[in-house]
């Protein structure tokens, strides 16, 4: 078996088992108000906060903004990334005009262009971690992570094997300039409310 066989033949297996975990997922009694998503073959089930709200409506806001009501924007819908089964369901994730869904109706890593984490409770680590390594493998070209316990963002591009070679960091009230990346945008962050780290 070549190579590439071999790791279209892992992929599919990959996929498979995050469907079998993913429809075991939505029989279970999950709280409302909580987010769930598969980090390197863990199940994360997440507390949402009005303060990661309140971020990924601003962050939205500002690409239908600049791109319009048409653009693919996403929040909370899985897409599986490169690595040991992960399937994630990013805050924030923007797809190129010409992205599709693939034979079985799921958006595909290949066509994601920009990817926004808010970090909440908990999820730092992964966020950091884990789904900034997938993120680099798949090779989304922006990648941004709110920290609202930090009160700081972080801006990540140029995705080479398996790792973001160029990296920014701003406090919240400053702009988030990624006019020179594949997005396009300036992200004004003066109203990016600040959260208490977790006790």
């Amino acid at each position: 078996m070549t190579v590439l066989n071999e790791e279209i033949a892992m992929a599919d297996a990959n996929t498979r088992r995050l469907d079998d975990w993913f429809r075991r997922i939505e029989r279970m009694p999950v709280p409302e108000g909580f987010r769930v998503e598969i980090v390197g073959g863990n199940i994360h089930m997440t507390p949402q906060r009005d303060t990661h709200w309140e971020i990924i409506r601003r962050i939205v806001r500002a690409v239908e903004d600049r791109f319009g009501m048409d653009v693919r924007v996403f929040s909370d819908v899985r897409i599986d990334f490169p690595g040991h089964q992960n399937g994630f369901c990013p805050d924030v994730a923007v797809l190129g005009d010409s992205a599709r869904k693939d034979d079985e109706g799921r958006w595909r890593h290949q066509d994601v262009e920009f990817v926004a984490e808010v970090i909440s409770q908990g999820t730092a680590s992964n966020d950091y971690g884990p789904k900034k390594t997938a993120y680099a493998l798949a090779e989304v070209p922006v990648y941004l992570v709110v920290d609202p316990y930090q009160g700081r963002c972080h801006l990540y591009t140029q995705p080479k094997d398996g790792d973001y070679t160029s990296e920014l960091s701003v406090a919240f009230g400053t702009d988030v300039d990624m006019t020179t990346t594949l997005l396009d945008l300036t992200l004004h962050t003066e109203k990016f409310p600040r959260d208490r780290p977790p006790e």
